[in-house]
């Protein structure tokens, strides 16, 4: 069912019929029987989505609207906002995850009756899985049995059992009633009513059909994912190679919170066990619903999920955890410094009001049990900032602190500075000569927008904690990268825990060498760059007036095949995102696992990024072939025997081709790649300019080389000198 009332906006338009902006407001323009604008504002309008849909097939532009596109216009332009229609949508999908039969049974029959009967359906996976707290009140219960009493989605209580919605669920290691309460006063997920769920049927029916195609647990990643794409500065958001890194760090567990819970990273990254617990609270309550739905989508684990300000309002104050995971937020003033002055928590000293950070890592170790686990992402200052040196001092004196790891430039937001993780335990028993390691990561920096090079980062950390954790507190010393240090050599004044200024440089053997065989890299590319350097113009005179044609042209007479990036895949592999392009570097992205189809790369293949405004193409060669196309990416796959890759991607790039073919928005340039034009020529006419084309090419690179190996040679100079490592003369 097509629902009338769903908005869609040009942009949403654009991405229904694979065209840019620009090709939509032309449309606009030139067709008198284009659908009007039913909503938004002047500058913005919105359009019902089924005219839409309708208009785009009796043009032939599009021969039906993809499903997920369909079903995410109906979640974006839901009358109560994405979030409120991505959380019903949630727990639709769980119940089909759990209960498939009891879907099918409620959503037989008309939207009201689906409207009527799915609060009663919802409460039989909501309660198990969340608790009492997700029930909802009585009188949605009563409206579906009204409709049909004797349906099972509504089966009547057992003699003798208690009543699910009045038993609030066992906690872990709490017995005060006080606990409960806490817990039940702020629940993530309610059941929502039926006048809730009437307007959004017919997403419901959409997100139905999306599972039967991909899977409950990957439908809602996918709308979830958009949604966190299309509002990126609403949240932080923790890489999955970050999450991984931190779970492993903290070890088998069997109940974990996180009091940060963000979108759920941290806890999805955790390893399955039986019986596990996971708790997780979050300040926004649409996030904490949403995060909740997440985690019982991906795990059998129970789940008890809170919202509310956790420092302010613990919700579960009697827990003693295995293992907290935490990415907490940065530099918070109003964390609660003067509500809390005398709080239990800070055991270890009251945090001065420019030290949040401290106060949740004081709040993660008074939720762990005796010898448990906590790893906190922390800002680099939280280990040097004056004001928290007397609580960092008694975190290690006690044994709290066990390591300290520098995490490389652009491992996670705030992407430009090198973050750290904190791995406290809590002790059971002051230690005697108690240790902390302190390793640094940031020789492990790339270039790409991607991140560090986590494999590498991942192997370093592990292999220093495990040898530490191992070892008792006592680490072979790693030039550069990690050594264990007795706690009372950084009980001075300053008791800075920066792991960068308490390691040894690298061995002065290995930096001469390094430095040499860099040098003679260079020297090697320069000479390559001498040959490589085109030989003088030779004039075309007078001007070729050639027959141009356009890449959408070409598309649609099958000449090449146009795929957009993006998606996830099925396995991780390298994904080129748009700044490899532009840099002309490997692969070094990353994208979500997913059963979606992820668009890889085949030699030949010419990729074309469509934002910033550069004329730039790539030609895939066999190095890159196998690599994912990420997002802001368009690929085009020529057939060999119309097109020359060379040809086509040389042609791309002029600069006054990619200016008719751009739009401009107030902050972006947008490339339309069906717009550019090139001209129609003769295979082997192709040919001779794609080799022309190619040589530019391998010139262009050739520099790139010289210019990264000249600014290594000249940074690995300037550290030399000034380390003592190279002689001056």
């Amino acid at each position: 069912m097509q629902d009338n009332a769903t908005e869609v906006t040009a942009a949403g338009i654009a991405r229904l019929a694979g065209v840019g902006r620009a090709a939509v407001s032309n449309w606009r323009r030139r067709h008198a029987d284009f659908p009007k604008p039913v909503g938004g504002t002047e500058t913005s309008p919105s359009f019902a989505l089924a005219e839409v849909e309708a208009w785009l097939r009796k043009q032939g532009k599009l021969a039906e609207v993809p499903l997920r596109e369909r079903v995410w216009q109906q979640l974006a332009g839901h009358p109560e906002g994405p979030v409120a229609a991505l959380t019903h949508a949630g727990c639709v999908l769980l119940l089909i995850h759990e209960r498939p039969t009891v879907w099918l049974e409620v959503s037989s029959g008309s939207d009201e009756r689906l409207a009527a009967m799915l609060p009663g359906a919802l409460e039989q996976v909501l309660v198990p899985r969340f608790g009492a707290g997700a029930v909802n009140a009585s009188a949605a219960v009563n409206a579906a049995v009204a409709v049909n009493p004797s349906s099972p989605v509504n089966p009547p209580p057992r003699a003798g059992t208690p009543d699910a919605v009045n038993t609030p669920p066992p906690i872990h290691g709490v017995n005060s009633p006080s606990a409960i309460h806490a817990v039940n006063t702020s629940p993530a997920v309610h059941t929502p009513t039926g006048p809730q769920l009437l307007p959004s049927a017919p997403l419901l029916r959409g997100a139905a059909e999306l599972a039967a195609d991909l899977g409950a647990r990957q439908a809602f990643e996918f709308l979830l994912g958009r949604h966190l794409d299309a509002n990126p500065r609403q949240y932080t958001l923790t890489p999955t190679e970050l999450a991984g890194l931190m779970a492993d760090l903290a070890g088998p567990a069997r109940t974990l919170l996180d009091p940060a819970g963000g979108t759920g990273a941290l806890l999805r990254a955790v390893s399955s066990r039986p019986d596990q617990e996971l708790y997780v609270q979050d300040s926004a309550p649409d996030l904490a619903a949403l995060t909740a739905l997440r985690l019982a989508l991906h795990t059998r684990a129970t789940v008890r999920a809170a919202a509310g300000d956790t420092l302010r309002a613990d919700a579960f104050p009697d827990l003693r955890a295995d293992a907290v995971l935490c990415h907490p937020p940065f530099n918070e003033r109003n964390w609660g410094h003067d509500e809390l002055a005398y709080d239990p928590r800070w055991e270890y000293g009251f945090p001065a009001r420019n030290e949040s950070e401290l106060a949740w890592v004081q709040h993660a170790l008074a939720r762990l049990r005796d010898g448990g686990t906590a790893v906190l992402l922390m800002p680099p200052a939280a280990a040097s900032r004056r004001s928290g040196r007397r609580i960092r001092a008694d975190l290690l004196r006690r044994g709290a602190l066990r390591a300290v790891v520098a995490l490389p430039i652009g491992a996670a937001p705030p992407y430009n500075i090198p973050l750290h993780l904190w791995v406290l335990h809590r002790p059971d028993k002051a230690p005697a000569q108690p240790e902390v390691l302190l390793v640094d990561t940031g020789q492990y920096a790339t270039e790409g927008r991607g991140g560090p090079d986590w494999r590498a980062v991942r192997e370093a950390v592990l292999e220093a904690w495990g040898a530490f954790d191992r070892a008792g507190s006592t680490l072979q010393e790693r030039p550069g990268l990690a050594r264990s240090l007795p706690v009372i050599d950084l009980l001075d004044d300053d008791v800075d825990l920066a792991p960068a200024r308490h390691l040894p440089p690298p061995a002065a053997a290995d930096g001469t060498d390094a430095l040499t065989a860099v040098r003679e890299r260079l020297g090697d590319t320069l000479r390559l760059t001498v040959e490589l350097t085109p030989p003088p113009a030779d004039p075309a005179q007078p001007a070729p007036r050639w027959p141009f044609t356009t890449v959408g042209e070409l598309a649609r007479g099958g000449a090449l095949v146009m795929r957009t990036g993006g998606n996830g895949g099925h396995a991780r592999v390298p994904v080129l995102t748009d700044h490899d392009v532009l840099a002309g570097t490997a692969p070094s992205g990353t994208l979500p696992e997913s059963d979606e189809e992820a668009v890889l790369t085949e030699p030949g293949d010419v990729v074309v990024p469509v934002l910033g405004g550069g004329a730039v193409a790539r030609v895939i060669d066999d190095a890159t072939g196998g690599a994912a196309v990420g997002r802001n990416l368009v690929l085009l796959r020529p057939d060999p025997t119309a097109l020359d890759p060379w040809f086509l991607a040389g042609f791309l790039r002029g600069t006054a081709n990619n200016r008719q073919a751009s739009s401009y928005a107030s902050t972006a340039t947008r490339l339309d790649v069906r717009r550019l034009q090139l001209p129609r020529l003769a295979l082997d006419e192709q040919r001779r300019y794609g080799a022309r084309f190619r040589a530019l090419d391998e010139f262009e690179r050739a520099l790139r080389r010289a210019n990264r190996l000249g600014d290594q040679l000249v940074r690995g100079m300037y550290d030399g000198l000034t380390d003592g490592t190279v002689a001056p003369g």
